[in-house]
């Protein structure tokens, strides 16, 4: 039910018949799924995107295993696996390479994804690639977050370092703006400077995804206000022809590439 509201706002906005489209029953029906969502009241846009991404996958799932239920059982046993043109687009791989500190023994913990979620190092100005940096960088367990080594046969310091072994077609970055201090939790207005053509994710890969880390931004959703409150707005840009335009309520309107970058961006598409 919620994927063919999707689909038919989809076809709405591509028709191309309406100055805007209103997302009024699709959000009616996924509502229906997700309560809390229903409200009228400001809602996490990186908590909704996880969900609505998760209620597609499952229905088109759903849908792949229909198409494939006359076909051999070996086939159809793979159809049920978890795969769909959702997984096929937005799901990534990382590769978490734990150390023992003791023995230098190097574990490999794979972890799926389909939103990255990255620390902002900075409370005025930094770049996406040093949130990356900070992502990706070695941390250490030690004390309570010690690793039981399977060689040492004990509890041991360790090691972790996060590497991209399989890169999505669609990454999705979410820039971590509300964060706790001082048992409070607070917006960072950091002004994160990303590209919009080249995005090197290289750096973080193995070898197996090394040629196929290159990205080009694609939409981005802001987010203006404080906690409690605010506004969302979101910049997308045409795939056929490579403009770029603001979504803002019932206001489209089509903008220069220098007004992509932005310092209330929230959620990166590249």
């Amino acid at each position: 039910e919620s994927a063919t509201a999707f689909g038919c706002l989809i076809s709405d906005m591509w028709l191309g018949e309406f100055d805007y489209v209103s997302p009024e029953a699709f959000h009616s029906v996924f509502g229906k799924r997700y309560p809390t969502f229903s409200r009228r009241t400001q809602h996490d846009a990186q908590e909704f995107l996880i969900c609505v991404l998760d209620e597609l996958h499952e229905a088109f799932k759903e849908v792949r295993a229909q198409l494939c239920r006359h076909r051999a059982a070996a086939e159809a046993r793979e159809s049920g696996s978890g795969t769909s043109i959702i997984t096929q687009l937005f799901e990534g791989q990382l590769s978490y390479g734990i150390t023992c500190l003791k023995c230098n023994t190097i574990t490999d913990r794979p972890e799926s994804f389909t939103v990255l979620s990255l620390p902002i190092p900075s409370r005025r100005v930094c770049s996406l690639q040093e949130c990356l940096d900070c992502f990706f960088q070695p941390d250490t367990l030690t004390r309570n977050n010690q690793i039981h080594c399977y060689w040492c046969g004990t509890n041991q310091d360790a090691t972790v370092k996060a590497t991209i072994t399989r890169a999505p077609q669609i990454i999705i970055f979410h820039l971590k703006r509300f964060a706790w201090q001082d048992k409070h939790r607070r917006k960072l207005s950091t002004t994160v400077s990303y590209p919009l053509q080249s995005l090197d994710l290289s750096p973080y890969s193995s070898m197996f995804v090394y040629n196929n880390a290159v990205y080009s931004l694609y939409a981005v959703v802001n987010h203006a206000g404080d906690m409690d409150y605010g506004h969302y707005t979101a910049f997308c840009k045409h795939s056929t022809t490579k403009h770029w335009y603001s979504f803002d309520d019932v206001q489209v309107t089509k903008i220069p590439d220098s007004a992509v970058q932005t310092d209330t961006a929230y959620l990166l598409f590249y």
